[in-house]
């Protein structure tokens, strides 16, 4: 299986801008550019979207989890936080964290916190980044 997305730059670094558009079309000539990624401007960033794509790939996982643990989640509200720092080496995403609201009724907690930190690890995008994982729960 593969996925595609692409993106198109126009400009030096600071006065320059971009797209994005996935395969899909979800995203369909996405404006980016230095102020949406380091000054909060109007559009995406690669951050925002990695962060978006870990917090779907890691719910999607739990999902999973449960499943295997006899839970099904009425709800599994995930937000992910993707830090970004310089470096020695230049900037680094250098952190990822997911705040979890989840909604199970009759959940057992241990075998829930037991689905959580397997879905921390196998999560495929969680396996992409070389950075610090954590996530904080809330069980409802």
């Amino acid at each position: 299986m593969q996925r595609k997305a692409s993106a198109i730059w126009q400009g030096g670094l600071k006065d320059g801008k971009g797209t994005i558009s996935t395969e899909s079309g979800t995203l369909e000539n996405t404006q980016y550019s230095f102020s949406t990624r380091f000054e909060n401007g109007k559009g995406t960033n690669p951050e925002e979207l990695l962060a978006a794509a870990h917090a779907g790939c890691f719910a999607m996982a739990l999902s999973n989890k449960l499943a295997h643990a006899s839970m099904v989640p009425n709800k599994l509200d995930a937000t992910a936080t993707i830090s970004i720092e310089k470096t020695q080496s230049g900037f680094a995403i250098t952190k990822s964290h997911i705040d979890l609201i989840a909604t199970i009724p009759g959940a057992d907690k241990a075998k829930f916190e037991a689905a959580v930190k397997a879905a921390e690890t196998e999560c495929p995008v969680s396996k992409l980044f070389n950075a610090e994982i954590t996530v904080s729960t809330r069980l409802i």
